[in-house]
This record gives C-alpha cells, structure tokens and sequence, in this order.
C-alpha cells in the first residue's frame, strides 16, 4: 500500500487528476518548504527535486503558492520558520528538518497556528507534532546492511563505524545495524560521527585507521560518507579490509555495485526524490478531497549487481 501511494502521488497523472478539484478553490493555498541547503550529495539531490515538484505543482495549481527556503544550519533553518509565519497565512509546512532536536519546537510553533505540518526524512524528537511523515526505512537501512555483512564476514571479525549527524534517521540506522550485529561475534570498534560529509569522514577514517591495526569491514551509513572513507583506505595501502559499505544509493555508488566493486558490491536506496513525494501528499490534502495523514515509508531492499539498474538514474545530481 505504501509503495501504491507513492508511485501515485509522484505521476504527472495524479497532478492531472487533482487539478479539477482546484479549480473550485476560492482562496490562494499557501504550503511553506523548508529543507536544508546542498550541503551534500543527497541534500543536493533533495533541492534539485524540491524545485522541480515547486514547479509542476504550480503549474497544476494555479491556486497553490509552494514557497521554497533552504537553510545552512538548524538555527537558520528555525529563523526561517519564525519569518515565514510572520509573513504568510501558511496553509501547510513541508519540512525536512536539519536536525531532530532543534527543530522541534520551532515546528510546533507553527503546527500551534492551526497549520498542516508534513515532515520529511528526518522526523522531530516528538512525532505527535506531524500531520504526515513520509521517510525511507532507516532502521532497514541499518538492519539489511549488517544482515549481508555478517553473511559475508561469517558472522565475526572487527569493524569501524560512522555515524551521520544527531538526527533521528541516523539513530535509526545505528539501530537497525547494530541489533543485527550485537547477535554475532562482530566487534565495533570505532563509531563516530562524521556529519554526512565526505571530508570530515576521511579524516576520521584516518584516525581509524591509525588506531586500529585490524579493521574487517567499515560502515559509514551514508555514500557521500563512504566517499571519504574509500579515499582514505586507498591512500593508506592497507589490504586488511574487505568491505566498505554506505547507504542512500548515490549514483557513483551504484556505478560501483553494477561493476562489481569487490570493497562496495551492495548498497541501498534512500532517494532524495522523497521530498518531491511528500510535497504532492500535501497539496492532496487540500487539493484531493482525501485526507493525508499518517506515516509513509519506502522500502529498502539491498541493491546488488542484479537488481542495480533499476536505482541508476545518470542524470540524476545524486
């Protein structure tokens, strides 16, 4: 049922068969956007389909006013929220927030003034504050990695670990990870955050490996991560390594899987596109007669050498 509601929701024909029901709207639907700033890849790709769903929405709906913000941290991102409800009669806010903690309040700030709160990705520290949620699933993210790993290392060995930033996916990754490998013989050595940056993940994948004489296997939870990671590696020499795996299906990384990589042969989706998916539930809400509420999440099945064209988009920015 969720995949249907997705592949739905993001066709030119579900924007086609809402638009009747616009018309008969009398009133301008304002619906606020709030995401983070390319910061990185995946952030990056998040924007590029954030403008494009602003465009075709408003293309559709004449009616319909998509006001795009992105911001560079969470308290630019809160500072915005503040300007956009001072300024605008905001029918609905789709937010991904920068971080889970410090946009909590300033998200119930806005729900408090009667609006529709949709949140992306990254939920809030108290999820009675949404309306919507529409995420992949993080703690399969985590979970279906570790299953292959400890497939692979046989169910023991030594690892390193980076973490992404303090936000509710990340914690669910690390969940969904480590509940599988607390049940084997794998040690983790090292974890870390490394802030979803690829420069900040090779220094601490330097640090790593200085620290550690013996590494089997390096999960570094997110592909701009893995990025730094494989870098580092590369530039050390060393061949006590097997495996270096990420997350989020980044188009470079999946060129890897298709080729057979031997140190990343496996990934898995967590597309940017989301975003776009969460914008057109919203304008249902208002537009569609049908009431959008509740939690949505996209599966996250392993890619491999088999299944990978299938999560290849080239001209994707992710």
């Amino acid at each position: 049922m969720k995949t249907i509601m997705k592949t739905l929701l993001t066709t030119g024909a579900a924007l086609a068969a809402l638009t009747a029901a616009a018309s008969a709207q009398e009133r301008d639907i304002v619906i606020a956007v709030s995401i983070p700033a390319a910061t990185h890849g995946w952030t990056g790709g998040v924007v590029y389909h954030a403008t494009e769903a602003e465009r075709q929405i408003e293309e559709a709906f004449p009616n319909v006013d998509i006001v795009l913000s992105t911001a560079q941290s969470a308290s630019a991102q809160a500072s915005a929220l503040e300007d956009l409800t001072s300024t605008r009669d905001l029918a609905a806010l789709v937010i991904l927030p920068f971080t889970s903690e410090e946009l909590t309040g300033p998200v119930e700030n806005v729900r408090d003034t009667g609006t529709f709160i949709t949140v992306v990705d990254r939920g809030l520290a108290d999820d009675s504050i949404q309306d919507l949620y529409v995420a992949g699933d993080n703690i399969a993210v985590g979970h279906n990695t570790a299953e292959w790993l400890s497939e692979q290392l046989g169910g023991e060995g030594k690892i390193v670990v980076l973490r992404g930033i303090p936000t509710v996916i990340d914690d669910e990754r690390i969940q969904g990870f480590t509940e599988v490998i607390d049940g084997t013989n794998i040690e983790i050595l090292d974890i870390q955050y490394a802030n979803w940056n690829q420069d900040e993940a090779f220094t601490l994948m330097q640090d790593y490996l200085a620290k550690h004489p013996q590494i089997d296997a390096v999960w570094a939870n997110d592909d701009d991560m893995l990025l730094g990671v494989l870098e580092a590696v590369e530039q050390s020499g060393r061949e006590d390594i097997r495996y270096a795996l990420g997350g989020n299906g980044m188009k470079q990384v999946i060129e890897m899987v298709m080729e057979e990589n031997a140190m990343t042969p496996i990934s898995t989706p967590y597309p940017p596109s989301m975003i776009a998916t969460a914008m057109y539930m919203t304008v249902a809400q208002f537009t569609g007669q049908a009431p959008m509420r509740g939690s949505f999440l996209l599966d996250a099945p392993l890619i491999t050498p088999e299944n990978a064209e299938q999560f290849y988009f080239p001209d994707s920015p992710f």
